[in-house]
């Protein structure tokens, strides 16, 4: 990237507070502090993050989101990157949404519709600029939110569990909206799960509307990501699909013991903390006991903050330590700690002291060479230091106000530059904004106008220049569980630092105690760092990114023959199909290839890619390159989805639905209706080149091009919850009546799944639907879990558009720009809008606060009464960022 010259200070002097044993840095520190500092402005960290007006949605809602993207050691928003992807994804992992959204200096905004027809559950919201994949996608912002359904949906489910000897039972209850049993209805399952094989099965639904199924819980491992994928018959013109992820306490759970630095040394006195996990992926809580070999007591030990906890211990050569601990539901289980060694160092830190960190380093004997600390974060050294000869212990207290805030990794080396010790810190320092949020009048009324007035500054009380994002939103109507909330704070200096699962990470910042101070230290000692090994950059080895920064668009194909050989020196012309006002072209290379780089689309667009020979024939084949999405089944927060998702916020969407049928008498809002299956039987001229063995249409079900979603990336994100009986897990295609995946015959040849999904969406003419044995009986053994016929457009199919005739012509209908709709705001002047106002649940949302001489101010109508709280969030042009909360009671 070239978006920042760092300049790069070595810090050579430690301040003299209570140091004792450390000199200054020689050439090892030296050394990894100039190869880090390379590394970094190679490969700088880049962040995104997106504040959203609310934590839950329901179908026929907005989703309105900011995103801010920032970079580097000083987390400056970021002038590189020019695209920001953001994604609505389901909890199968298939990516219902995808918008683009321009960035200017690292910010943007945008909003989803969310269709009427939603199928309600689990979703996440995910949002990367290209270059973000070079790191993986655990360091991408993901965000999991419910969204409801009571407008369309028609089944309502309530999942509880219990656990007794390794068997789960599960009780499903499936309702109408009203809460009136579904009884005496046909169920089928399946039970998805990384761990276990799955399992399927059918049940009738009792006079209660409940099914139960059992399944065995032999170990947390194999329980690992469990969920219900359920086909309820007998409701209505369809079955009904519910997802149900699996969530139960199963007496048994994972817990690690973390000594401090990484290594437990005989004879030295260390800090240990644990952590205990059920395989829900959520914390359990415990108490118990730390035993030595001989049934002596050493400690007693208790989690603290949800599952984790520290003691310390200092370990005798010879012995072995095990903890008998006692769960919350009365199970009991004993763990072995991590064995001793006579050799090593203990690497000891204190930062519950908001100003000081203090630094205590031990080793068995006095060491012939020298130690070497460093501490960098977001990849630049702000502390180096190395041990005297001849000492076995040395310490130093350091002021926090040398670090960022954020994670500062302290690592030890030895005196060869072996790394030996790591120890995560948090610092929450002074380096935020200061915001203050005020209304204009003490005595809120309903209906009335509000003035809200914002001041922000620097810690040393001078103005900040910042880009801020407003959302009010009434809690009698939407109640906000703040631990469970989006958070500038936890996001940019926590969770986008660690790849592993974070439980509640805005409890930590939403009200800074020394509790919540020594409950974050204890995270850092039990969640890994990997932004990248300390190995590799001590010894100089680099990768080149895959994933360039991404300012505009490019888009690239290669010409060929009929024969496939490539046509060099023709021409290209990329035509804008709409009104045709961009028209460029270009010539293809020696391998056939063409590009056409640094051009800025909007969404929806459709172009004609037309190609010459260089002696001006037609008769050629243009293929046009794609780059599929970053993978979306490696979500590393699965835990935080719930197993009620629509219960959970029942109330909210009751009100919800009051609000969405007053939109629409008003014909105001964006409700969109979604297709759904698509029964085709007589078109024939549609089918012509269908290589159906049936016969072209005979199908338990057929899609057309014009009933796919536009903007899907793969065809499988087009068709998840498309086709009748039909399920996609990572992109592969199964049938409820079971059978394995289906097998995919595309244009007559017998393929499987993984090419499916490299067809051009655009390319599709039709998909039909085998799943009965007397449809699918004819492709033999293979489809057993029946069929998807894939026809592709030959050129001679009805379309919407107008067409080219000729050889040589694409279509193309690339995603583009998403261009934000403005958020209604109604006003209390015009009559028709009281009602609906009344009904508002996000009172007013603003994505494009910015801060003149420090200050700003926005208006808006208050709703109806109830207790209102307001969110700003923000970033300034020299990368502080500030959140501040302000509530008030409407009369």
């Amino acid at each position: 990237m070239t978006c920042k010259k760092l300049i790069w200070i070595f810090l050579p002097a430690i301040m003299l507070l209570g140091i004792a044993g450390f000199t200054v840095d020689d050439d090892i520190i030296a050394n990894l502090t100039r190869r880090l500092a390379a590394w970094s402005q190679k490969h700088p960290i880049e962040k995104a993050y997106l504040h959203f007006d609310k934590p839950y949605y329901t179908a026929g809602e907005d989703i309105w989101f900011k995103a801010y993207v920032l970079t580097g050691p000083d987390r400056q928003l970021q002038p590189d990157s020019g695209i920001l992807n953001v994604e609505l994804i389901n909890e199968a992992d298939s990516i219902k949404q995808a918008l683009k959204i321009q960035l200017h200096n690292g910010i943007g905004y945008g909003d989803i519709p969310l269709p009427d027809t939603m199928e309600e559950g689990n979703y996440r919201l995910r949002a990367y600029t290209e270059y973000m994949r070079n790191a993986g996608t655990q360091y991408f912002f993901d965000k999991a939110i419910v969204i409801g359904n009571v407008i369309t949906n028609k089944v309502f489910t309530r999942a509880s569990f219990s656990y007794q000897q390794k068997q789960v039972t599960a009780t499903i209850r499936y309702t109408d909206a009203n809460g009136a049993a579904y009884s005496n209805k046909q169920v089928s399952y399946t039970m998805l799960s990384t761990g276990v094989a799955n399992m399927k099965g059918k049940a009738v639904t009792d006079a209660d509307g409940n099914i139960k199924i059992n399944f065995p819980a032999t170990d947390a491992a194999s329980l690992e990501n469990v969920r219900f994928v359920t086909t309820i018959a007998g409701v209505g013109e369809n079955k009904v699909i519910k997802r149900i992820p699996v969530h139960f306490a199963a007496g048994v759970a994972d817990v690690q013991f973390f000594p401090e630095g990484g290594n437990l040394v005989n004879g030295i006195n260390t800090h240990i903390a644990f952590k205990i996990i059920g395989n829900d992926g959520l914390g359990v809580d415990a108490k118990g006991v730390i035993k030595d070999n001989s049934g002596k007591q050493i400690a007693v030990i208790s989690t603290t903050h949800l599952g984790m906890g520290a003691f310390t211990l200092t370990p005798q050569a010879g012995q072995t330590y095990k903890a008998e601990l006692t769960y919350a539901d009365g199970s009991k289980a004993i763990k072995a700690l991590p064995k001793a060694t006579d050799n090593g160092t203990v690497l000891n830190i204190t930062s519950t002291d908001p100003n000081h960190i203090m630094v205590n380093v031990a080793t068995p004997k006095a060491l012939a060479g020298q130690l070497n600390l460093l501490a960098q974060a977001n990849g630049r050294v702000y502390y180096a230091a190395k041990s005297e000869i001849g000492k076995s212990s040395f310490s130093a207290v350091i002021p926090a106000s040398k670090f960022p805030s954020g994670i500062v990794q302290f690592t030890l080396f030895s005196s060869a530059g072996e790394p030996l010790n790591q120890r995560l810190v948090f610092i929450n320092g002074n380096d935020k904004i200061n915001l203050k949020v005020a209304a204009d009048k003490n005595y809120q009324q309903a209906q009335k106008p509000v003035t809200l007035n914002v001041e922000a500054t620097t810690a040393d009380g001078k103005p900040s220049l910042g880009s801020l994002s407003v959302a009010v939103v009434n809690e009698s109507k939407a109640p906000i569980d703040e631990n469970n909330e989006n958070n500038i704070f936890a996001s940019l200096l926590l969770s986008s630092d660690l790849k592993g699962y974070i439980e509640q990470p805005a409890y930590y910042f939403n009200e800074i105690t020394e509790k919540t101070r020594a409950d974050l230290d204890v995270l850092m000692m039990t969640q890994g760092y990997q932004r990248f090994e300390w190995r590799a950059i001590a010894a100089g080895n680099d990768t080149q990114d895959k994933f360039p920064d991404e300012r505009t668009f490019t888009i690239s194909g290669r010409v060929t023959t009929t024969s496939g050989q490539p046509v060099k020196g023709g021409k290209v012309e990329l035509i804008n199909f709409g009104d045709g006002i961009l028209q460029v072209d270009t010539v293809t290379d020696a391998n056939g290839r063409f590009a056409f780089n640094d051009i800025i689309y909007p969404d929806s667009i459709k172009f004609l890619l037309q190609a010459r020979t260089a002696k001006n024939k037609r008769n050629v084949v243009i293929t046009v390159d794609s780059v599929p999405p970053a993978p979306s089944n490696q979500f590393k927060s699965l835990p935080d989805f719930v197993t009620n998702a629509g219960q959970s916020i029942a109330a909210y969407a009751q009100n919800s639905r009051q609000f969405y049928f007053e939109q629409m008498k008003l014909g105001l809002g964006n409700h969109v209706i979604s297709l759904r299956e698509v029964q085709v039987r007589e078109k024939r001229n549609a089918l012509k080149h269908s290589a159906n063995l049936n016969g072209p249409g005979r199908a338990d079900q057929i899609l057309l091009a014009k009933d796919l979603y536009p903007g899907c990336i793969q065809l499988a994100d087009c068709l998840q919850g498309r086709l009748l009986g039909v399920i996609f897990r990572n992109g592969t295609a199964f049938s409820t009546r079971g059978g394995g995946p289906m097998l995919i015959v595309v244009d007559g040849v017998y393929t499987d799944s993984d090419y499916m999904n490299t067809i051009n969406v655009n390319d599709v003419q039709s998909i039909e639907v085998l799943r009965n044995i007397g449809n699918a009986a004819i492709y033999g053994s293979r489809a057993g879990g029946g069929v998807l016929v894939i026809t592709t457009k030959r050129g001679d199919e009805p379309v919407d558009y107008p067409r080219y005739f000729g050889g040589g012509v694409k279509p193309y209908a690339p995603k583009g720009i998403y261009k934000s709709r403005v958020f209604y705001s109604p006003k209390y002047n015009v009559k028709r809008d009281v009602k609906l106002a009344d009904l508002r649940s996000t009172i007013f949302w603003k994505p494009d606060l910015v801060t003149v001489d420090g200050k700003t101010s926005s208006s808006y109508f208050n709703g109806a009464p109830g207790n209102y709280r307001v969110v700003v969030e923000g970033v300034d042009s020299e990368g502080r960022i500030g959140r501040q909360v302000l509530r008030y009671t409407v009369q």
